[in-house]
């Protein structure tokens, strides 16, 4: 059925994460976790907002400021998006929000009624209570990446995992300076020493934090196990479909098993 562009939901949250760069008229898709840190920070000294990453917390109260209009939309020279393994963005999200616990985690919270032991949560109570239904779209930390997607074809797609290699190509179309934010935010784990001789799923946000504030995390790949792996999977199906489509299964931290 044909509604108003306004009224039509989908459109309207993709548009609102789409950016401009003015100088270059490109249109960068935001998508969080997904090095949005450094493409916000690069952009909005790109636009003029903020020299480098000097007051480079600009961008957290501006995150609409860049916002593509229709026309805007339609007449890019250069379109492109950064997506990243589902698997490493879930546990990302988790380890940084979740464990940390930033707003992301008492939105969590809220939609659970104030039932989550803020203690005793692990990574797979975690990914349950963001399964439901009502939940999995209710923050922009988990909810899918192909709902950002304001394009049916993007002029280019980049994996996370290869952004380093990427930057030139980035900069030759969009026009854009590329500046790491990691540094400035610390949300990464590029700063902790990374376990992984152990499955993590079940061990607690209480002893993760622990964990953190000694300088140790768990690998991404060590907060599954095999059952999670396949839930995951499940809840993410159109995302990792997506990943594989573009770039294939070697950057997946678990590729799909191949039929025999």
């Amino acid at each position: 059925m044909n509604v108003g562009l306004g009224a039509n939901e989908a459109h309207t949250f993709a548009a609102g994460h789409a950016l401009v760069c003015y100088a270059s008229d490109a249109v960068y898709t935001f998508i969080p976790k997904n090095a949005c840190s450094t493409m916000r920070v690069s952009l909005a000294n790109a636009n003029g907002c903020i020299d480098g990453t000097e007051n480079w917390t600009w961008i957290h109260p501006n995150n609409r400021t860049f916002t593509a209009t229709l026309r805007e939309l339609v007449t890019a020279r250069f379109t492109f998006v950064i997506l990243r393994c589902p698997y490493a963005r879930l546990a990302s999200v988790f380890l940084d929000k979740i464990v940390s616990k930033t707003p992301e985690f008492w939105s969590l919270y809220r939609l659970e009624n104030d039932e989550i032991d803020e203690s005793a949560l692990t990574f797979r109570d975690f990914v349950e209570a963001i399964a439901k239904p009502e939940n999995i779209r209710a923050n922009i930390h988990w909810r899918p990446q192909e709902d950002f997607l304001v394009y049916e074809e993007y002029d280019a797609y980049f994996p996370l995992e290869q952004f380093k290699a990427s930057i030139p190509h980035i900069e030759r179309e969009s026009g854009l300076s590329i500046i790491d934010a990691r540094p400035l935010t610390r949300h990464g784990t590029d700063r902790f020493e990374l376990l992984s001789g152990k499955c993590f799923a079940d061990t607690s946000l209480a002893e993760l934090a622990d964990m953190k504030r000694v300088g140790k995390s768990p690998a991404h790949e060590s907060l599954y196990d095999a059952s999670l792996v396949d839930r995951v999977a499940e809840i993410y199906t159109a995302d990792i479909e997506l990943y594989l489509s573009r770039f294939g299964p070697a950057d997946l931290l678990f590729p799909p098993k191949e039929d025999t």
